[in-house]
């Protein structure tokens, strides 16, 4: 169970209403510390229709307005990603904490000007990548850096989903950041940071759709240690999404949808496997929730578990790689 500190409730704001913003509501309702006072949209219909389903007390019209709603402590922004960086800064220019969902913006130049904007206000700002707060994630971390498989050589992590997707889906619109890679892409390439932090090689392989977009991506990561990373997303793949972490000693497999486990199993030579139950509460979104939360009651600007700099990097990575397959967004 998450255990808390007896402090008075946080207030939370919706940026959005889609099927992402709907769990995560539901999660924050599983929190005794949280309260979600409000949602806000590009129009007062979805909004006030979100906000009748979920109970929620005031729906504005305009992000705009739920940035300027003084009930408001922090927004949880859960757009497209094409306007995460617009939405973010009308959060922060309006003095809000932000909890921004992953990919954080379309590249590492968008990061770095949110980031550097948050610094300059004095204000929390943290990238909703909720495998990191997992707790069966935050435990790997823990068995890896305690020497449970010895350096890390080898990391393996998929996220290859088959969705049967027109070429109007959002998937394949560069105007909204579509593909493989930043929708799915960036949970193997931060698990794979999570374990061996920023690579010194990128090297990647992409099929693209007709709009240009990748929808089947192989990405190598190699590492001055000698490490390697082999990563793979698709939108057209049906992949195991499981993930493992190798060294001389073992290694650490992670089950299907391994960016949420709740178990997961350590082999060493000479011992019988290991499984370890660590389960996680609601979906899984209120750790990242009750992460934000820590946060903010503490003073920080940033999270330990998902600091600026592994989003920086992750975002960079993914600049990387697009730019070797041939991906590019408008703008751009």
């Amino acid at each position: 169970m998450v255990r808390y500190v007896p402090m008075s409730t946080i207030k939370w704001g919706i940026l959005a209403t889609g099927g992402i913003a709907a769990t995560f509501t539901e999660d924050l309702k599983l929190l005794p510390d949280a309260e979600v006072v409000a949602v806000g949209s590009r129009s007062a219909g979805p909004a006030r229709a979100f906000a009748d389903r979920h109970g929620i007390p005031r729906a504005h019209g305009s992000w705009a307005e739920l940035a300027a709603d003084p009930e408001v402590d922090i927004v949880y922004v859960a757009n497209t990603q094409n306007a995460h960086y617009d939405a973010v800064l009308t959060c922060l220019s309006a003095g809000k904490a932000v909890l921004c969902e992953k990919p954080f913006t379309l590249n590492r130049a968008q990061a770095a000007k949110l980031t550097d904007f948050a610094r300059e206000r004095r204000l929390f700002l943290m990238e909703a990548m909720w495998m990191r707060c997992i707790p069966a994630i935050r435990k790997i971390v823990e068995l890896v850096e305690g020497g449970a498989v010895g350096p890390v050589g080898t990391v393996h992590a998929d996220f290859g989903t088959s969705f049967d997707v027109g070429p109007d889906h959002r998937l394949r619109d560069p105007e909204l950041g579509g593909g493989a890679l930043l929708d799915l892409g960036v949970y193997p390439i931060s698990f794979a940071y999570l374990m061996l932090g920023a690579p010194a090689a990128v090297r990647s392989w992409a099929r693209l759709t007709p709009e240009g977009v990748d929808e089947n991506t192989g990405v190598l990561l190699g590492y001055d240690s000698g490490a390697v990373a082999l990563l793979s997303c698709g939108i057209t793949t049906d992949g195991p999404v499981t993930a493992s972490v190798s060294g001389p000693l073992g290694r650490i497999e992670l089950p299907h949808l391994f960016f949420r486990p709740d178990t997961f199993t350590l082999y060493r030579m000479d011992a019988e496997p290991e499984t370890f139950h660590v389960p996680y509460e609601g979906t899984g979104m209120l750790h990242e929730a009750a992460e934000a939360m820590r946060c903010l009651r503490e003073g920080l600007l940033e999270s330990p578990l998902v600091p600026w700099q592994a989003t920086l990097d992750v975002m960079g990575i993914m600049d990387e790689v697009r730019g070797q397959v041939g991906v590019r967004f408008p703008g751009e």
